[in-house]
């Protein structure tokens, strides 16, 4: 099934249950921002897709988009008295970027088909509560290394195994790489194994260097360039 939906390039990968806070001034996205609050497109949900490279794209670079990006649901909108807005969003769907239309709206629409996982078979199914544990204690060691005893708690003991990795990744620094890796990733038993490898690799560094990571929190505001 494809759906067409306005898209927000950005430098970030948004994972499905992320919450993203966007700082919107560039006229063309305070336009999409009007759409989504006052209903011109439908269920306040955009599509974020992050760039290869650099910070904007243009008429000239689309094919600077990541191919799999995730819908954005608008949670919460502020004007500022400039004009510009803050918004609350959280991530939702994955899908993947079929066609850009450059021409029907001042933002960039995308033609996009969603991205479901794919059915895991019996065996891999039966290993799914070990690899979610393994995951889970990854996290545990990431959590420990840099020092996050005060910052976000680890998910939820009930949150379904097809988003734990996302979930276990929400609060880490993690490189726009890893996180795309992520939301490419179709198959559940892959997505933990590759969060957990990550999450090693990355306590690890911060073993090595005695390094800790700025908390996501002041990191939530950084400027796009939209």
């Amino acid at each position: 099934m494809t759906a067409t939906l306005p898209l927000f390039p950005l430098s970030t990968v948004l994972l499905p249950g992320a919450s993203l806070p966007l700082h919107v001034f560039e006229p063309r996205y305070r336009q999409l921002t009007v759409d989504l609050v006052t209903g011109a497109v439908p269920e306040r949900t955009f599509g974020v897709v992050s760039i290869k490279q650099g910070w904007e794209v243009g008429a000239e670079n689309i094919e600077a988009l990541h191919q799999i990006g995730c819908t954005a649901v608008l949670q919460e909108a502020r004007r500022l008295p400039d004009g510009r807005f803050d918004l609350t969003t959280t991530g939702g769907r994955r899908f993947r970027l079929l066609a850009v239309d450059e021409d029907s709206a001042p933002y960039l629409v995308g033609s996009v088909e969603w991205l479901p996982d794919t059915p895991a078979p019996p065996e891999i199914e039966a290993v799914l509560p070990l690899l979610a544990d393994s995951a889970r204690a990854a996290h545990g060691r990431y959590r420990e290394a840099a020092h996050q005893s005060e910052g976000p708690r680890p998910p939820a003991v009930d949150t379904a195994v097809a988003d734990l990795a996302y979930a276990l990744a929400g609060d880490c620094l993690l490189t726009l790489e890893d996180r795309q890796r992520l939301l490419e990733e179709t198959s559940p038993a892959r997505r933990l194994r590759l969060v957990r490898k990550v999450l090693h690799r990355e306590a690890g560094i911060l073993d090595a260097l005695g390094a800790v990571p700025a908390p996501l929190s002041e990191l939530g505001h950084l400027p796009h360039r939209n």
